[in-house]
């Protein structure tokens, strides 16, 4: 069974060319509140990380896949297992399509399809969580038609900068959803 190639994505390890992509995704400020960012990244900082992305999921207890459309082979996006706990076999997974005309595209949709057979074929997962904000309705959407379940509500969980207002804070909810594989 092939599981990181689908019809219109597939999942790749991380390379060296990816830099100067992750380098501005993991510096786009709209985008520090999903990844619970708060300072930039150097370009040595992105460097050494895609260096050392080779290194075994069991080793990290993460991993970073490249979303690459399968026509262009260009860098789409990123889906990221993380905290992964082999014991209780489970991970989080996290997706970004960083261009907003490829959203909606259904890449993002394939991209967990393709995740959740891997992780299901490859490392005999028992279950995936997302944690993700009450406002992103896309991603709910998203998770939801994949078969993960609301489980949860985190109260004001992360502060946020008010949009449009400088130096105003915030809180925002965060939803827990589970998969039972």
């Amino acid at each position: 069974m092939v599981t990181l190639k689908g019809n219109t994505i597939f999942l790749r390890a991380l390379e060296p060319e990816d830099l100067q992509s992750i380098h501005r995704i993991e510096n786009d400020e709209r985008l520090w509140s999903v990844s619970e960012t708060v300072v930039p990244f150097s370009v040595y900082s992105i460097k050494e990380y895609i260096a050392n992305a080779h290194k075994d999921i069991y080793e990290v207890k993460q991993l970073r896949l490249a979303i690459c459309n399968t026509v262009s082979k260009e860098l789409i996006g990123l889906i990221d297992l993380f905290d992964y706990d082999p014991h209780n076999a489970r991970a989080g997974v996290g997706i970004l399509i960083e261009a907003k005309e490829n959203r909606g595209k259904g890449y993002g949709k394939e991209a967990l399809d393709l995740i959740l057979n891997y992780v299901r074929s490859h490392l005999k997962l028992h279950q995936l969580y997302a944690n993700i904000l009450e406002d992103n309705i896309a991603s709910i959407q998203l998770f939801t038609n994949a078969g993960f379940v609301k489980i949860g509500v985190k109260k004001d969980w992360r502060r946020v900068n008010g949009e449009g207002v400088r130096f105003r804070e915030s809180y925002k909810n965060e939803v827990l959803f589970q998969h039972l594989l």
